[in-house]
């Protein structure tokens, strides 16, 4: 199963995410977040998003999904083409697309392809 990352500048923001995510697209998607500095304040944290790659990835590969900025950068210091990629997507809608194609069994691309589709949601 495709394993999902969720990069914010705030721990609390990623961990909501995550939360939510679950909640709407299961809990046996392989999940993690990776918010904040590894002080506890706000930015990003390479050692955490290593650690969170780690935890999630089961061998069909590991989409990251950041929030702005910084995230964006640091994200792009652990991509590995064809293993852990960026989604350039909507952070909750991107999280929760991608959560629920990688339950449904969809591979990275199409893991990847599904949270690419949040970008044309429209609420109205």
């Amino acid at each position: 199963m495709v394993g999902i990352v969720l990069i914010s500048h705030s721990a609390g923001l990623a961990a909501e995410a995550a939360a939510l995510a679950r909640q709407i697209g299961g809990a046996q998607v392989p999940l993690a977040a990776a918010g904040g500095t590894d002080d506890g304040g706000l930015g990003t944290s390479s050692d955490r998003i290593a650690a969170a790659i780690k935890e999630v990835d089961r061998g069909d590969g590991v989409v990251l999904i950041p929030d702005l900025g910084s995230s964006v950068l640091t994200a792009r210091l652990m991509e590995t083409p064809g293993s852990v990629v960026i989604a350039d997507v909507p952070f909750l809608e991107g999280a929760i697309s991608a959560v629920v194609a990688a339950g449904g069994g969809a591979s990275l691309d199409g893991v990847i392809a599904a949270a690419e589709e949040a970008r044309g949601y429209r609420k109205l």
